[in-house]
């Protein structure tokens, strides 16, 4: 999980705790200014989104701010449910202590877990923890999963079956790991689950129901699957209008649609997967465990990625930019105008080489087969006569612009701030442009960096690099590195140099010739509490 502070823009959920959870010791206008937007939670996490709840294990999920470290971060509020105060006839664990401190302790127990497709807990406040509210029984802080809820998710559509596979296989792949470790994670519950900028399932929120068993997960990773594949969501109705995803239509048995039936193009595999586990435990196909889940979900993509010059079954979703395979229909981009130009001038100067080389070979053949007697022959000089003039200060001629291949974001220490929107850096429009997010503090307190790898079709001798930057004082360091997943470590530094507002030249006089080349912002613009870099577009230019 990143160490970035970035401000999410979230609803809050819709419930009423009055209802449903109550305080332990306090009146019910104490409680609400307690546990609201802007409370300080043990002196240190300040709350201020609410994003949902889960009733069954009487915790509510909230969005809030580190204060001590200025970042965001994911609190569990566990909170008394009306039944344990006899609201409902049971008075077995009167104040809730039992259920907070089972579930406290689990919590504990989890704490050196570190997966992917989970946020790593960061602390836990026991139900005597100093400074935490009379209604609030204990919490767990984890890191903020920086992204969208699974609502916000399928609020746009139905995922490619694909996509959803691969979302889905690093939950899985943490909750077959933490099975291993003997305890659950809980991701039966859509509010627990959140979806990263790059597509990946990854659990947010601690503190799961005293009661939840593995075969819960199971049934979690499979309705997880199943809402992205079809916007649905098959479990709990009460949990899935709190979270703003629609309720899944069974038949009149109780037996759900498999996805395949509402969308086209899911293969049978991903149906599988959700039929064994989301139906009785006792049918046929079954499936007990989150490893087979995983398993199922690897092959998937593994078996789509072995295919991919194929042409799949349409789905009845529109084609992407970057799938291989095109709508007929599909209407694509104007070339890149500046590309045109660059290869026509390209193609001129070819044939002006050609020209003068065959001019050359017809100077030759002609003076071996003349009369050696006859008048010499003169060949005219390039006009200012002699030869042309090498470039002052013994820098390298600047040639055409060198083609990128492909761009990436190279994070280390997060989640790859806008990964999505890095290709604008080379759509050829200086206005789109790819930013991070907005820090609360200057490289390097929360990261050493964050920066673009460009890669090109092979290697280039580099004469210079253009940034269009509107983010002035950005400092960046231009690194040659031996892959595109090279990390940091392993780049050797070229030149570094700060960048202007618009358009910023940086010679690479002393280069060699480069496959990949990391554009690596050092220092973000801005200043504050608000630090931030965009980058409109970069060019390369060839030497000679």
């Amino acid at each position: 999980m990143s160490e970035l502070a970035s401000r999410p823009s979230l609803p809050a959920a819709d419930l009423d705790p009055a209802t449903e959870l109550v305080p332990a010791q306090s009146s019910t206008t104490e409680r609400q200014a307690a546990v609201a937007p802007g409370a300080l939670i043990s002196g240190r996490y300040r709350l201020r989104i609410r994003v949902g709840a889960d009733l069954a294990a009487g915790a509510e999920f909230w969005c809030a701010e580190d204060t001590v470290l200025r970042r965001d971060v994911a609190v569990t509020l566990l909170r008394l449910l009306a039944r344990e105060q006899g609201a409902i006839g049971g008075d077995e664990d009167p104040t809730g202590s039992s259920r907070a401190g089972e579930m406290i302790v689990r919590a504990l127990r989890s704490g050196s877990f570190d997966h992917p497709g989970c946020a790593r807990l960061l602390d836990v406040l026991a139900p005597d923890a100093t400074g935490l509210p009379d209604d609030v029984l204990g919490a767990a802080v984890t890191e903020w999963v920086n992204g969208r809820s699974l609502a916000e998710a399928v609020a746009g559509g139905m995922i490619k079956p694909l996509a959803a596979a691969r979302a889905v296989a690093p939950l899985a792949g943490a909750a077959a790991e933490a099975h291993r470790h003997g305890f659950v994670l809980g991701c039966d519950h859509p509010a627990r689950v959140r979806i990263t900028p790059d597509g990946r399932a990854r659990l947010c929120f601690a503190l799961p129901r005293p009661d939840l068993r593995p075969a819960d997960d199971v049934r979690g990773l499979g309705a997880v699957l199943f809402a992205l594949l079809t916007t649905r969501w098959p479990l709990s109705g009460a949990d899935a209008a709190r979270a703003g995803l629609a309720v899944a239509d069974r038949t009149s048995a109780g037996a759900l649609d498999p996805p395949s039936a509402l969308r086209p193009g899911v293969p049978m595999e991903l149906d599988a997967v959700v039929n064994g586990t989301l139906g009785p435990a006792n049918a046929p196909g079954h499936v007990h465990t989150a490893a087979a889940v995983l398993q199922v979900l690897d092959d998937v993509v593994a078996e789509d990625d072995r295919i991919a010059l194929f042409p799949p079954d349409h789905d009845g979703v529109p084609s992407a930019p970057d799938d291989v395979w095109q709508d007929a229909d599909r209407v694509t981009a104007d070339p890149d105008p500046r590309r045109r130009r660059n290869l026509r001038i390209g193609i001129g100067a070819l044939a002006v080489a050609v020209l003068v080389v065959l001019g050359y070979v017809g100077v030759q053949l002609t003076s071996m087969f003349s009369d050696p007697s006859g008048p010499a022959i003169i060949v005219a000089a390039p006009p200012g006569g002699g030869e042309e003039p090498p470039p002052e200060d013994g820098a390298p001629a600047v040639g055409g612009a060198a083609g990128i291949a492909a761009v990436r974001v190279v994070d280390e220490a997060g989640d790859r701030d806008n990964a999505n929107r890095v290709t604008r850096v080379i759509d050829g429009d200086p206005s789109s442009a790819w930013n991070t997010v907005t820090y609360y503090q200057q490289f390097p307190a929360l990261k050493p960096g964050i920066g673009i790898m460009a890669s090109f079709a092979s290697a280039v001798q580099l004469a210079e690099l253009t940034v269009t930057s509107t983010s002035p004082g950005t400092r960046v360091e231009v690194r040659s590195a031996p892959s595109a997943d090279a990390g940091v470590d392993g780049t050797e530094l070229i030149t570094e140099a700060t960048l202007a507002e618009g358009a910023t030249t940086i010679p690479l006089d002393g280069s060699q010739p480069v496959e990949h080349v990391l554009i690596w912002i050092v220092e973000l613009s801005g200043g504050g509490d608000a630090f931030s870099s965009d980058i409109g577009e970069i060019e390369f230019r060839r030497a000679g």
